[in-house]
């Protein structure tokens, strides 16, 4: 087996989902899938002779579950990244989120039979959080076996247009805090929010993440967090001491009618091959907020949301980036530092702090 590809393990009880995840996963030149196994016991038996770089396990099998397989994984010596498969279904995405607490690196839905888009997009997004997971453990990207066509990869223009200058917008003393995450981002965002203090102000949340899987998430923070955290739906208002946390498979946009902040939510085409973008949420605050916009980005594999916090810099936002000691992954924050577009870079620990000192 080539020892410059990803090396994947699969660890499903579906021969269906094991054939279709492993011809989605080599689909892509970078990733080989060395061994799948139908139940945890049979995984950790191979894993006796056999060390993949990334495994990918459901979470409801026979035998052994995937939390119980995950903290075997995470406990040992050398543990081993590991990524969630898990359908969409809500108890589904209650253990998912358990997951990510046990030091599950992402989570990644089920792919199904269906359009060409949808089987499309799934691919994209798999094999983006297979290498993000193989990044986090090396902080190395494997390198590239043979070249590859790159699809197009889309900006923020194709859910709102960027203007010649951005609109002079007042300044005023209510703040509004725009956030974006990807790999790792979700304990990164627990951390952060679990900081914040009862009236903090409003703040727009995107974090990379599947479709069903984002109100779990936003429901686990609201019982952890003492600023109220919930779903964005369309309309919603940004108020002091809500967070809204953008639904997967969603744009979401902040907008503002007179002194009213609120935010929309839109179908659309993948940006920066994600659905939400970070790149659409921060153009926006660049647009409607500018001065009055707080931005911040942290942990994630990619560029998106380098391009939009450039364009908050430019209107007057002030802009912060987590440093790369404490990312999973310093890809995100690292590409909006060299787009030029980041006024400070702390450390996880330190944002919230800041936040508040500037939105004062």
């Amino acid at each position: 087996m080539p020892r410059d590809k990803i090396r994947v393990m699969i660890v499903d009880d579906s021969a269906v989902v094991r054939q279709t995840l492993k011809d989605v996963l080599e689909s892509d030149p970078d990733i080989v899938v060395g061994s799948v196994a139908p139940d945890p016991l049979f995984a950790l038996k191979k894993l006796e002779t056999e060390r993949p770089d990334v495994i990918v396990s459901d979470v409801e099998m026979p035998r052994m579950d995937g939390i119980t397989f995950l903290k075997n994984i995470m406990s040992g010596a050398n543990p081993i990244p590991v990524v969630i498969c898990s359908s969409k279904t809500e108890d589904g995405s209650d253990n998912a989120i358990k997951a990510l607490e046990y030091g599950a690196i992402d989570i990644i839905q089920k792919p199904k039979l269906g359009t060409k888009q949808f089987l499309e997009e799934s691919r994209l997004r798999i094999c983006d959080v297979v290498k993000a997971a193989r990044l986090a453990r090396l902080k190395k990207v494997a390198p590239s076996a043979a070249p590859r066509e790159v699809s197009p990869k889309l900006t923020a223009d194709v859910m709102l247009a960027k203007p010649p200058e951005i609109a002079h917008i007042i300044e005023t003393t209510e703040k509004i805090v725009v956030v974006g995450a990807s790999t790792g981002g979700t304990e990164a965002l627990r951390e952060y929010l679990e900081s914040l203090p009862l009236d903090a102000p409003g703040m727009v949340i995107v974090q990379h993440m599947p479709e069903h899987f984002t109100a779990a998430f936003a429901k686990r923070l609201d019982g952890l967090c003492r600023v109220n955290v919930k779903e964005a739906a369309d309309n919603d208002t940004v108020v002091r001491g809500r967070v809204l946390i953008a639904p997967g498979n969603r744009h979401t946009l902040l907008k503002r009618a007179g002194a009213r902040y609120y935010v929309e939510v839109k179908d659309g085409p993948l940006v920066c091959r994600h659905r939400p973008s970070v790149d659409v949420l921060f153009r926006s605050a660049a647009r409607y907020a500018a001065k009055n916009a707080i931005g911040v980005i942290m942990t994630g594999m990619g560029d998106d949301g380098s391009r939009g916090m450039k364009e908050m810099h430019d209107a007057g936002s002030y802009t912060i980036a987590q440093d790369e000691a404490s990312c999973v992954v310093f890809g995100m924050p690292n590409e909006a530092i060299k787009a030029g577009g980041v006024d400070a870079v702390l450390p996880l620990a330190s944002i919230a702090g800041e936040v508040l000192k500037r939105a004062r």
